[in-house]
């Protein structure tokens, strides 16, 4: 008989190769888990910082062409990677989705889990109650039915959930509302985000500015930009309409804050509808106009200059006013003129607004005051073909593309300025015409937006805090208390608490439950 011996295989070295459901299940439970869902709020913040940094088409697509103008070699990156329209960008909206994956993954198991915690009784007291960290113990002359009769009520009156009766032991819990808090705060954030994500796919946003005495039309074609939901069609726009009657600013004029506006309100006369009566309405910062959902925010203003572009034959070649854009805190504004159907040849103006003009040796004309004291007007003169289209370089009207323009030269060769004062005209140089500065007016930068989604985050929001507060201020707390003979007709009482929270005063509680169950009823 010939024996044989086996060695025993050698364990792999490495843990075999996760199959595809395992793999799947894998993913998904690293996707689920608390950590990834922090990790991808903290994402989801970071992500937003750009679209605070860098101006966005949706909120003032001129201040993000003014953007791109200016940084010619990172604007290019920056369209590639989606930072002018960091909320509508492919990757911003995956941590968005992978947000509500993870939490949604997060909350369901967790609340299966908590649903049957609350269900369940307080656990049974441990063999050994002086173990525990708070601990009492004393004697009575009392019954042991008495002094449990006792201890119920006194953790009734503190809103504890007691045990079904046990022989000689009560065993009693609260605090269940602190993962219902931790549970509310969570669903909360995906309130917030359904709130958030509603208004993206339902609302839109638009911006346009209005001088005052001129209209406004609740149609696409009057909007400077407009953003719409994903979802959102152009046909679901309101019908009103509304005339910008008045604007009135005041201005700090002493102190340290002198030149800021104190105050400014716009007075609309609004139409509900085509063929409705206008009423007067006043809108101011933080008090838009609503209409049927749709709010009408004030959010800027400024100054429209009148002027007035004669050509060389003395025909007007353009008139009224132009809308100059601020560009510093003394309202130094910044504009354009075009007269693209001027004889014999095209003009255009671009320069500078003053609403209170001075002038500085060093640093050149400026504006010394916000309001318009002494308006005046500082322009370059520029010429080109007659009936330049306005549809391809030109279709900005604050921007004067000079692709299709050359200066329009003095008899000394330098490119002409011109200087006005209200009331003032100037003769073009070469004959090519004059302009006039007729006035002023002020126009009002709106924001017309309509978020279905608002209330949800509103909701949400008060959910959540709700939820904070829940998990911040509720401590789960287990006491027991047991009885037993202590001889000499005496009974022998053991109390004790554990607090399953960190920073709780059960010592004093527990002091108190002892205290109430010594004294006589």
């Amino acid at each position: 008989m010939t024996l044989t011996s086996t060695r025993p295989e050698t364990p792999p070295s490495e843990p075999p190769d996760l199959r595809p459901r395992e793999l799947l299940r894998w993913a998904w439970r690293q996707l689920t888990s608390m950590r990834t869902a922090l990790i991808l709020l903290f994402l989801l913040a970071l992500a937003a910082i750009p679209g605070s940094v860098v101006p966005q088409n949706g909120v003032d697509s001129l201040r993000a062409s003014q953007w791109r103008e200016q940084h010619k070699t990172l604007a290019p990156i920056y369209e590639r990677l989606g930072l002018f329209d960091v909320y509508g960008s492919p990757w911003f909206a995956a941590i968005y989705l992978l947000l509500v994956v993870s939490l949604v993954g997060c909350i369901l198991p967790r609340t299966m889990v908590y649903w049957r915690a609350a269900r369940a009784t307080p656990p049974p007291a441990p063999r050994r109650l002086t173990r525990l960290p708070e601990h009492r113990t004393f004697t009575t002359t009392v019954s042991p039915e008495d002094v449990l009769d006792r201890a119920r009520r006194q953790l009734r009156r503190r809103r504890y959930r007691l045990a079904p009766q046990e022989e000689g032991t009560v065993a009693a819990e609260r605090g269940y509302l602190r993962e219902a808090g931790n549970l509310l705060f969570h669903v909360a954030v995906l309130v917030v985000i359904i709130g958030f994500g509603l208004g993206s796919l339902l609302g839109f946003k638009g911006g346009v500015i209005v001088v005052t005495g001129d209209g406004f039309s609740n149609q696409l074609s009057q909007y400077d930009d407009f953003t719409p939901g994903t979802i959102f069609k152009p046909s679901q726009l309101e019908p009103f309409s509304f005339t910008v009657h008045d604007f009135h600013v005041d201005f700090i004029k002493t102190g340290r804050s002198a030149g800021a506006a104190h105050k400014f309100y716009a007075d609309l006369d609004v139409r509900k509808s085509s063929g409705s009566s206008s009423t007067r309405e006043r809108i101011s910062v933080n008090h838009p106009l609503t209409v049927d959902g749709t709010k009408v925010f004030l959010i800027g203003h400024g100054y429209a200059p009148h002027i007035t572009v004669r050509d060389a034959e003395g025909n007007v070649a353009a008139s009224g006013p132009a809308v100059f854009l601020p560009e510093n805190e003394s309202f130094t504004s910044f504009g354009v003129v075009k007269a693209f159907d001027a004889q014999p040849t095209a003009i255009g103006l671009e320069g500078e607004f003053y609403p209170t003009y001075a002038f500085s040796n060093t640093t050149g004309p400026f504006s010394a005051f916000p309001d318009d004291e002494d308006p005046a007007l500082s322009m370059l003169v520029w010429r080109g073909k007659t009936g330049t289209d306005p549809g391809s370089n030109q279709s900005s009207v604050y921007a004067l593309d000079k692709g299709d323009l050359t200066p329009l030269k003095t008899s000394k060769g330098v490119q002409q300025r011109i200087d006005l004062k209200r009331g003032q005209t100037v003769q073009l140089a070469d004959g090519a015409g004059s302009v006039t500065f007729d006035g002023v007016s002020r126009f009002v930068r709106l924001q017309v937006s309509d978020r279905p989604g608002s209330g949800t985050a509103l909701v949400g929001t008060v959910l959540a805090l709700l939820g904070l507060l829940g998990s911040l201020f509720v401590r789960p707390r287990r006491v027991w208390v047991r009885v037993s003979d202590a001889g000499d007709g005496r009974t022998l009482v053991e109390a004790a608490g554990l607090d399953r929270s960190s920073g709780g005063d059960l010592s004093g509680e527990l002091d108190d439950v002892v205290t109430g169950m010594q004294e006589s009823t």
